[in-house]
């Protein structure tokens, strides 16, 4: 099997240490350090860095440095994205990132694991599954998204949660290991009368 169709098996793999060549790595280590040397006014460097970094990097990809990740190339995102300071992203396998994104800060999306067994883990043998991320979902503050979960569309992972499987749509999930607590619905709408649109600062 070629290394493309390996990191996107969505079955994921179980590979030695050197099965991957870890100078595939060197190339989203030096773009991760450039794109975290950047400044706020850095806009169209960040974009085009992003671009370069990123397998598929819709134009509404907004990330906080710091940020890290593996390899780069097996990261998508597929609409507005905004992921927050201090992100890390193991990326050994293929992570999609729906329209609409939020990741806050803190936040670990862990595809790589390694071998439970002692022996084999001390042989570098290691484990990768996809993480797939819905439409309009929000990870809260300091989350793990553990190798092989899906979150599913209009879901919110509470801060803190480690998520080891797969979250349906329109919840709200917390805790270690993260479970649902409760449906997302009406009565979570914020009332227009309470939103802020602007701001007069001559009251």
């Amino acid at each position: 099997m070629k290394l493309d169709e390996l990191m996107n098996d969505p079955n994921g793999y179980i590979s030695a240490y050197d099965a991957i060549p870890s100078s595939l790595q060197r190339k989203a280590k030096l773009l991760c350090s450039q794109y975290n040397q950047t400044t706020v006014d850095d806009g169209e460097k960040r974009q085009s860095i992003l671009q370069e970094l990123l397998g598929t990097c819709h134009p509404l990809t907004f990330i906080e440095p710091s940020f890290h990740c593996d390899y780069g190339f097996n990261i998508h995102t597929h609409g507005l994205t905004i992921i927050n300071y201090n992100v890390v992203i193991l990326d050994t396998s293929r992570v999609d990132l729906g329209e609409n994104c939020f990741i806050a800060p803190g936040c670990v999306l862990a595809c790589a694991g390694h071998a439970l067994d002692p022996s084999q883990r001390g042989e570098g043998i290691s484990t990768s599954k996809p993480i797939t991320i819905g439409k309009n979902v929000w990870i809260g503050a300091n989350c793990t998204i553990c190798p092989g979960v899906s979150i599913g569309d209009n879901t919110v992972i509470g801060a803190g949660s480690v998520v080891t499987k797969d979250i349906p749509e329109g919840v709200v999930a917390v805790g270690n290991p993260a479970r649902v607590l409760r449906p997302i619905n009406e009565s979570d709408r914020i009332p227009l009368q309470r939103i802020i649109s602007s701001f007069d600062g001559n009251h």
